[in-house]
């Protein structure tokens, strides 16, 4: 199982799309990993992952070095706050916004493929 859900995540984090969502997912129901346990080794996880993502998108120059410098910096002063606030909430609470978070990533997602669809399927009926 440890396998399975490693792959998974990994060809999910290596997309681009939250394979670390996933990870705490699996962790946290099918490996009863508590909600910060979880969070924390997903950060582990994602290190060589995230490593060897940069290293192929940077080979196939699809990175805008610019602004991932940008985003790293703050970025890391999310993190240090992060992980400072979600030492002090308690682990069902966490689970919990952890959960909000997920529902409206997936709104967030669906709306956008539908948006997508829609144009698509509009830009293909006016070329008939």
């Amino acid at each position: 199982m440890e396998i399975i859900a490693g792959i998974i995540s990994g060809a999910i984090a290596s997309w681009g799309m939250g394979g670390g969502a996933l990870l705490i997912s699996l962790l946290s129901n099918f490996f009863n990993i508590n909600q910060h346990t979880a969070q924390a080794t997903n950060l582990i996880f994602f290190i060589p992952t995230s490593l060897c993502s940069v290293i192929i998108n940077a080979k196939n120059k699809n990175i805008k070095y610019k602004l991932g410098t940008q985003i790293i910096v703050f970025g890391i002063i999310g993190a240090a706050i992060g992980a400072l606030l979600s030492n002090k909430i308690e682990k069902n609470i966490l689970r919990k916004i952890f959960g909000i978070m997920l529902i409206i990533i997936a709104i967030i997602e669906i709306y956008n493929f539908y948006k997508m669809y829609i144009k698509h399927k509009n830009r293909h009926n006016n070329n008939k």
